[in-house]
């Protein structure tokens, strides 16, 4: 009987406990023309949740208990006093916020020897010259998207664009995206024009909208409207019958409940069945990250940031995650290669890379910025 107690005392203290931080600054939209438009307000939060629930299915036969510690505070909140806190000691975290407020939280003492995955923000600055030593990228930048998209209009040699751009921060971002991605892979923008506010497309759609996008010639209309405010009601109303693609009709992302292949269905009936709703692009971000962390950790049986952060760099990592590829993580930059799904509502259309489009070291690279495009020079030292 003492050595049975012996026995399971000593296997309960061979148990390793991995936490993981979950930080949150939660965006409130503003609000948008349709009122079947609604953002999940757990977001980020459910990816990781099944990322931690996935590690501890293979964890337990280990001996390691993944934890999920959730820090998140509204818009108005300041997140830094509460983070400062949270973040004592060496951490592992994932973010989901908005790039200032990631900037800001970097810069506190307390997350100097922390590993941060950034889930939340798809600014292509944060992997060019605003990147940091100690944050890798599981959420797809700007330019990834805008990438697969172009290449894709490439391929189909629909050479002719009409943009169409709203007046929100993120639009202007996403265009700037869309102005580089045509440039690198010869796509005209032959047209350009920014939404008028002040039109009503619930009832004046079908009168307005080809007026605005009249044009002798296009071979497809691309629309920069990242709180779908306008840009479901492009469809069908155009001047001359062209598909539409971009922020609505054919979109780029990370991630869709429409992607099936490659064993995804598995993915997408375990999130359903804990969220009770479909997976979202930063969803699946946050469920990467959880992942590498658990692939790290395995192999090592160690989850110090440092020594995570150093074999998530190295050639020994790849992580299998339902896209058809193993995903890696760019040295230069930090941002996880991974290919895009461009998709309808209830389809996949393709995948990006797109066949045809070549790269020296892997295809994946062609999407967002390569090293020679990168202005990050901050990876490889603190």
């Amino acid at each position: 009987m003492l050595g049975g107690l012996l026995f399971s005392a000593a296997s309960q203290a061979a148990e390793q406990e991995i936490s993981v931080l979950y930080l949150e600054q939660q965006r409130v939209r503003p609000p948008v023309l349709s009122n079947l438009v609604v953002w999940p307000q757990d977001e980020g939060e459910q990816g990781a949740m099944l990322g931690v629930a996935d590690n501890n299915t293979t964890g337990k036969f280990l001996k390691q208990n993944y934890s999920l510690e959730k820090v998140i505070v509204d818009e108005d909140t300041d997140l830094l006093p509460i983070a400062a806190e949270a973040l004592s000691g060496e951490r592992l975290v994932v973010t989901n916020m908005p790039a200032d407020k990631l900037a800001a939280l970097l810069e506190l003492p307390e997350a100097a020897d922390d590993l941060f995955f950034n889930a939340g923000s798809p600014l292509t600055e944060l992997r060019d010259g605003g990147c940091h030593y100690s944050v890798l990228h599981t959420l797809p930048s700007r330019a990834m998207l805008t990438d697969a998209l172009m290449q894709f209009l490439s391929k189909r040699k629909w050479d002719s664009v009409f943009l169409l751009t709203g007046n929100r921060p993120g639009d202007a971002l996403f265009n700037n995206n869309l102005q580089r991605s045509a440039n690198k892979y010869r796509v005209d923008i032959d047209h350009s024009k920014q939404w008028l506010d002040d039109a009503d497309m619930r009832r004046n759609a079908a009168a307005e909208i080809p007026v605005f996008t009249q044009a002798r010639k296009y071979d497809v209309v691309v629309v920069a409207d990242e709180d779908d405010d306008f840009g479901p009601y492009v469809q069908y109303n155009t001047w001359l019958p062209r598909p539409v693609a971009g922020t609505t009709g054919i979109e780029p992302v990370a991630w869709s409940p429409v992607v099936e292949q490659w064993g995804a269905l598995q993915l997408q009936s375990r999130f359903k069945e804990q969220a009770g709703r479909g997976m979202t692009s930063i969803d699946y971000a946050a469920w990467v990250a959880v992942r590498a962390v658990g692939e790290a950790v395995t192999r090592l049986k160690n989850d110090n940031p440092a020594a995570v952060r150093e074999y998530l760099f190295s050639e020994k990592f790849a992580l299998a995650a339902f896209k058809g590829a193993k995903l890696t993580f760019r040295p230069w930059n930090g941002q996880l290669r991974q290919p895009i799904p461009l998709v309808h509502p209830l389809s996949v259309v393709a995948l990006a890379p797109i066949e045809g489009f070549l790269h020296q070291t892997t295809e994946l690279d062609t999407l967002g910025l390569d090293a020679p495009e990168s202005q990050c020079n901050k990876m490889g030292t603190p």
